[in-house]
């Protein structure tokens, strides 16, 4: 399900410093609240990952080792040692748990790419952590805590509704 224009389109023109900080916000909560996160990537912490949302305009380079995750317009994106590409949907949906990696990387709704090592262990240490964007991005709201969090949640759960209805990753 890619994400609407009227979404997409701004993200062209809005200067990536307010876009980053937005995403470091977020970024500095998840590492918070999950501080164990990059612990079992072992030798692959000092690898760069790469997502490319591929109904965005810009792209994710996230370094375990410092830890720190840069935004950048895909024409000029850093190099990195491991890349995924897919729907914005897909790549939140495998960042908390909520679908099964293989089923979507076989269907080719995403793909990946450089160094599979190390792009599986990112995905292990994913799976161990339990995270909840609607709940960290509560956490981050103050008094508007309820009312982001409960928005957050309708807007994860319709988009995971038309993956798994509209897209079901499909074997044939």
């Amino acid at each position: 399900m890619p994400l609407p224009l009227a979404i997409t389109a701004p993200l062209s023109f809005v200067p990536i410093i307010a876009i980053e900080t937005v995403v470091r916000r977020v970024f500095a909560r998840v590492i918070e609240t999950h501080p164990g996160l990059f612990d079992r990537l072992a030798d692959h912490a000092a690898k760069r990952y790469a997502f490319l949302p591929s109904d965005l305009p810009i792209g994710f380079l996230v370094e375990p080792a410092v830890p720190r995750i840069s935004v950048h317009r895909k024409a000029s994106a850093p190099a990195s040692d491991a890349l995924m590409e897919g729907e914005l949907v897909l790549l939140l949906a495998l960042l908390e748990g909520r679908i099964d990696g293989d089923a979507v990387f076989f269907s080719r709704d995403l793909t990946v790419s450089g160094d599979m090592e190390a792009m599986l262990a990112l995905r292990n240490a994913l799976d161990d952590c339990e995270i909840d964007l609607p709940r960290d991005l509560a956490d981050m709201s103050g008094p508007l805590a309820p009312l982001v969090r409960r928005a957050a949640e309708q807007i994860r759960e319709r988009a995971l509704a038309r993956v798994s209805k509209e897209e079901a990753p499909r074997w044939n």
